[in-house]
């Protein structure tokens, strides 16, 4: 009796296929066959900043004596603060950032929040995960509810690091990648070199059948053989990592980077920067914070232009909340509300796009939000991703202008 192990074995070439089949991450033989149609797409990178982002202190209304009133010892210096205009300026561990703009390169969106806020890391991180207050009613993120309708093929989302996949990248019909490091993209097969080479030389073959399952397969892993020996060669080029910052941050993005440059036709990619809770003695960690943030993302942007990707790829940051605008007696702060937001890449309109919150205009004690993130949401899916917001997000939301 012929089995079709025996069929594939015979066809290419006895047990190296069926080896290759093994080696290769099942993700790269359905995503390598669409990669040469896909490399002219857009693609979203989000960077979630877990924990709640002082946004007072990452852009600093310098020109606002209420910000020094409130601000008694973790206030910048207005000699230390890197201006954007005559009222905000960046803190001075971003000078990332502040090169990002100079480029034309970066967007700032201030005061984002939404109704009736919440100050629970859970609760808040949920809203913006999934874009309602019903989770029940929604259990999927608004990122996954795009890929679900949206986003055909294999691999079109990629969570890379080592947390918990989002509740933002959660699917119904496809589920999304959690990726841990750029090794689970490599063929496995160690230092067998013979056997690669052969692989590579029984794929090359002319195939005598016409079986279209057999076509199927071999089609497969030649694409998946290409794609990994791409990445092989952009690893081991490695002069344009050597830009990125040592940090957790700089190696995600460093990565992603990589993975893109490779041709998978992945849409979005998703990374966390991890511990903004800053309760107590801030100033310290959140000036580290927003560096590896700032010199991450700096570096990202110009290895995606050196690569001719810029203009195809949006980076989106966003906090589940800010900071309260007086600091605690512990000197640092406490769960707040309204937050900047910041995107980065080459199609977008630079610079401040609004004003900042009314700081003499509180509500409990924290700025009241002026743009609801649901805004930037629907922009990003209906003038980037080109979707249909209402229908990920659950109704219509005045966009924001973004992209020029």
């Amino acid at each position: 009796m012929v089995t079709r192990r025996k069929m594939i074995q015979a066809t290419f070439g006895g047990a190296a296929l069926i080896t290759a089949g093994a080696a290769a991450p099942p993700f790269l033989w359905g995503a390598s066959r669409q990669a040469s149609q896909k490399s002219d797409e857009k693609i979203l990178v989000v960077i979630q900043l877990s924990g709640g982002n002082d946004g007072l202190n990452t852009v600093i209304p310098y020109a606002n004596d209420e910000y020094y009133r409130n601000r008694f010892t973790l206030a910048i210096d207005k000699a230390q603060v890197a201006k954007i205009d005559d009222e905000i300026g960046w803190h001075p561990a971003l000078s990332g950032f502040a090169r990002l703009l100079d480029e034309g390169q970066l967007s700032v969106v201030q005061g984002v929040g939404y109704p009736n806020p919440n100050r629970s890391h859970f609760e808040s991180m949920d809203l913006w995960h999934t874009a309602h207050r019903n989770t029940k009613e929604f259990p999927r993120g608004w990122l996954g509810r795009c890929v679900d309708a949206h986003l055909s093929g294999e691999l079109p989302a990629i969570h890379y690091g080592g947390e918990r996949q989002p509740l933002a990248l959660t699917t119904r019909t496809k589920p999304v990648a959690s990726i841990q490091s750029l090794d689970q993209f490599r063929l496995r097969l160690g230092d067998h070199q013979p056997l690669s080479q052969g692989i590579a030389t029984n794929l090359t073959k002319q195939r005598s059948h016409s079986d279209d399952l057999l076509g199927f397969i071999h089609e497969n892993a030649s694409m998946a053989m290409t794609t990994s020996g791409k990445l092989e060669s952009i690893l081991s080029a490695s002069d344009a990592m050597k830009r990125y910052p040592e940090t957790s941050l700089g190696k995600k993005l460093a990565a992603v980077s990589q993975l893109i440059e490779s041709g998978l036709p992945t849409r979005i990619y998703y990374v966390t920067h991890d511990g903004f809770d800053t309760h107590a003695n801030q100033a310290a960690a959140h000036a580290a914070l927003l560096q590896q943030l700032g010199d991450a993302t700096q570096a990202f942007n110009e290895d995606l232009k050196n690569k001719g990707h810029a203009e195809r790829t949006l980076l989106m940051t966003f906090s589940e909340f800010g900071r309260r605008v007086r600091e605690n007696a512990s000197r640092g702060t406490d769960h707040g509300t309204a937050a900047p937001l910041f995107l980065a890449g080459g199609r977008l309109k630079a610079g401040p796009l609004n004003q900042h919150p009314d700081m003499s205009d509180l509500d409990q004690g924290d700025l009241k939000f002026t743009v609801d993130y649901r805004r930037v949401y629907a922009a990003v899916l209906e003038d980037w991703l080109g979707v249909d917001s209402s229908e990920i997000l659950g109704r219509s939301f005045e966009k924001l202008d973004l992209f020029i």
